[in-house]
């Protein structure tokens, strides 16, 4: 079940450890490359600042974005601000956002999120959770997926084996933590790929930040998954 108050708890802490981390860097430092492809530390902050905007928005029943091309644009018009100036956008973004949550609301309602995908209501602050701690470990400064919370880890596992089930394009897997909980995921079967590990390298794998090399497979070779 989903518990929109818990994870609002847990996305002010994730926020201010990414808001101290940044902070003890300098401008050079944001403008070096991030760990996702094409993208600087910069263009993190950006994304993490427009999204809590366009999460405000689905909250509020407006389209998330705009456009694809637009919030591609946002971001790259906010990629090379200063240090100081990202790190105000972001503090305030976040606060629009936790307001917006804190405002008497059906937490039960359906709302929709870009490309048609429709959520609980009640979801979308662990998704801005998702987004700030991944992005904290995307941003390659010393926060890593073993730093973590062990409950968000669960958490992201099973929202990500439920986004991959019933996928055509994935085959049946049998996803088993190291702790020996287990969870399934891929299209229907009964030959299921067993893939173990520990929570963070299944969510490594999961959330496409790892290729899965450290994870052990029987009854198949680690499927390849599709991106989020």
């Amino acid at each position: 079940m989903n518990d929109h108050g818990r994870d609002l708890a847990a996305l002010h802490g994730a926020t201010e450890r990414l808001l101290i981390a940044v902070g003890k860097l300098d401008n050079a430092a944001v403008a070096a490359p991030s760990r996702l492809p094409g993208w600087s530390r910069g263009h993190i902050l950006a994304h993490l600042s427009r999204n809590a905007d366009a999460l405000v928005n689905v909250l509020t029943g407006r389209p998330m974005y705009a456009s694809a091309e637009a919030r591609e644009a946002d971001i790259e018009r906010d990629a090379d601000r200063p240090l100081e100036t990202q790190l105000t956008d972001l503090r305030e973004s976040e606060a629009r956002f936790e307001e917006t949550c804190a405002a008497p609301a059906d937490w039960s309602r359906t709302v929709e999120l870009r490309n048609g995908v429709m959520d609980s209501a009640s979801r979308v602050p662990f998704r801005r959770l998702v987004e700030m701690e991944l992005h904290h470990v995307d941003l390659d400064i010393g926060y890593e997926l073993e730093d973590l919370p062990t409950e968000f880890l669960q958490q992201e596992i099973a929202f990500l084996t439920q986004r991959f089930r019933g996928n055509a394009t994935v085959p049946p897997v049998l996803i088993r933590q190291a702790d020996g909980r287990s969870l399934t995921t891929g299209r229907a079967g009964d030959d299921a790929i067993t893939v173990t590990g520990s929570q963070a390298e299944l969510v490594g794998w999961l959330a496409g930040r790892r290729p899965g090399s450290a994870l052990t497979t029987t009854g198949g070779e680690l499927p390849v998954l599709p991106a989020l």
